[in-house]
């Protein structure tokens, strides 16, 4: 009888306790009372937009791949969707129809994007002298026998060299003082009066000018250097297929207009960058910090902006790069199986990383403290663009797109704790 009684009690005191709960959540949505989270706490919370954006670059990424040597570079753009175009303007020339054209691909210059080339060369400028001042007070060291390279004190014992010469080392490095070349890799391009003129064979390269490609792609963008004419057309180019049928006619190259003082195009250059420029004060190293920083993402985004109009092509073998509709025929590559290609380049379009290289470099936590080890260390350790690394040494506020490759909440374990960790 008892427990009838209670049983009831309890069923009546839960039903009190319902209702009690649902009314309370009907005053919530009138602003009343909290009890109504109850009914919505196995929801999922709702993201806020402002938060999704912070949310954007993850924890920790992996280190980017090293490309093996022996083996063609992968296409940028899909091979299947490359044998669409080329499909479909196959079958617009069997028709005798003109490839539709538009600028810049047409030969003409596009507005839009004039500003832009000259904020990348104002830029390329600003970040050749602040390395070049930078270099005065961050050590850089680059590898006697490979293209490795280490901004620190010292140079650091991991057992990663592939020089001729590794195994004598026990694949240490030899550590050399380095440059700013060892920084800002030089990729260099040819210059060309009209880049849908005569292409470049082999027996006549040396008639062109060798100038940096983020250069060469400014003054085809619209960038004006009296040393380095090119044409402006006032009337577009003509294709069917891969045939051009109407480019203007051949101009002759004009001769180039060289300065008395030849200042403008040393600073265009890298060589001797660190010879041209005076050290800078303690007191201004930050600053010079940050605008080589800001000036390294200038470049950056105006050559990917560029880049995604006007063509620029890259030898899927080896590092030569051509701006221009096509390539060149210099017979120069001597990267995997040049034999078979006559020396011949195999060019496909260009990526912005073998235009502008980051050169990633090991990330020092302590650029004054003990040499970094390899072994099971290793994987503990992060990397960074090279410019981005010298910056960051030298007081500057870095993008946060490049902190989670640097691994900057990963705490390196002494080498005796590394053989415990999983």
């Amino acid at each position: 009888m008892h427990v009838v009684v209670s049983l009831t009690f309890i069923l009546e005191l839960d039903a009190q306790v319902l209702f009690k709960m649902q009314f309370e959540h009907g005053k919530l949505h009138k602003g009343g009372s909290i009890l109504g989270t109850i009914f919505s706490a196995s929801r999922k919370p709702r993201v806020e937009p402002t938060l999704r954006k912070r949310e954007t670059y993850p924890q920790n990424v992996d280190l980017p791949p090293v490309l093996p040597k022996q083996k063609k570079k992968p296409y940028p753009i899909p091979f299947k969707k490359i044998k669409q175009v080329a499909k479909k303007d196959k079958k617009l020339a069997e028709m005798g129809i003109e490839k539709p054209l538009d600028p810049p691909k047409n030969g003409l210059l596009a507005p839009d994007l004039i500003p832009v080339a000259y904020q990348v060369l104002d830029a390329w400028k600003v970040l050749i002298k602040g390395l070049g001042q930078l270099l005065y007070v961050i050590p850089v060291y680059g590898c006697n026998e490979c293209s490795e390279v280490h901004v620190s004190h010292s140079g650091h014992h991991m057992q990663d060299c592939l020089g001729p010469t590794n195994s004598k080392r026990r694949s240490f490095h030899s550590w050399i003082k380095g440059s700013i070349n060892d920084i800002l890799v030089p990729i260099e391009a040819y210059h060309l009066y009209d880049p849908f003129g005569r292409r470049i064979k082999h027996e006549t390269r040396f008639q062109y000018d060798r100038i940096p490609a983020i250069v060469e792609l400014c003054i085809q963008a619209g960038v004006e250097i009296p040393e380095y004419p090119s044409r402006r057309r006032t009337k577009p180019i003509r294709m069917i297929g891969r045939k051009v049928i109407d480019r203007g006619g051949l101009v002759e190259e004009p001769q180039p207009w060289r300065a008395a003082n030849p200042s403008s195009l040393v600073d265009l250059d890298t060589h001797g960058a660190c010879e041209r420029f005076p050290p800078p004060l303690p007191s201004d190293i930050p600053k010079i910090a940050q605008e080589t920083m800001d000036a390294y993402e200038t470049v950056r985004f105006g050559v990917t902006k560029l880049m995604k109009k006007y063509t620029v092509k890259a030898c899927g073998y080896c590092t030569e790069v051509h701006v221009g509709p096509w390539g060149h025929n210099a017979k120069l590559c001597g990267e995997f199986k040049h034999q078979w290609r006559d020396g011949k380049h195999g060019w496909q379009d260009a990526t912005v990383d073998e235009v502008f290289p980051p050169n990633y470099v090991w990330h020092v936590k302590d650029p004054k403290g003990p040499p970094m080890k390899g072994g099971a260390l290793k994987k503990f350790y992060g990397k960074a663009p090279a410019v981005v690394e010298v910056c960051l040494q030298a007081g500057a506020q870095i993008p946060e797109k490049y902190k989670p490759m640097m691994r900057l909440d990963i705490v390196v374990p002494d080498s005796e704790e590394a053989l415990l960790v999983a």
